[in-house]
């Protein structure tokens, strides 16, 4: 592995150690919208694909998505890496399928 995937790596995983204390994952589910497509976008916002990738895969309208990634970064749920062409969405960590259910039972 080299030292730049390496370093990419751990600064992920030190981002999702301190989102996790930061924000519970319900209050994050809560900002995400709680639909199965939100969350499946939200998911995908791990720093790999550009917007417009992610709105394709999770099914989403991209004008949609523009306004709710945006609110996402707003939250301080999703974060901008990179500039112009290469910029893409990282979450603070991924919202796993199950405890999205339990955290809907609760309100």
């Amino acid at each position: 592995m080299k030292s730049n995937e390496q370093t990419d790596q751990l600064l992920r995983c030190l981002m999702h150690i301190i989102g996790r204390s930061a924000m519970p994952q319900e209050k994050v589910y809560e900002l995400i919208g709680g639909g199965k497509k939100q969350i499946a976008a939200f998911n995908l916002c791990d720093g790999t694909l550009s917007q417009s990738e992610v709105a394709k895969k999770a099914g989403i309208d991209r004008g949609n998505f523009s306004r709710t990634s945006g609110r996402w970064v707003e939250n301080g749920i999703v974060f901008w890496v990179g500039q112009g062409n290469d910029a893409r969405l990282l979450h603070i960590y991924p919202i796993a399928q199950t405890a999205t259910k339990k955290a809907k039972k609760k309100k």
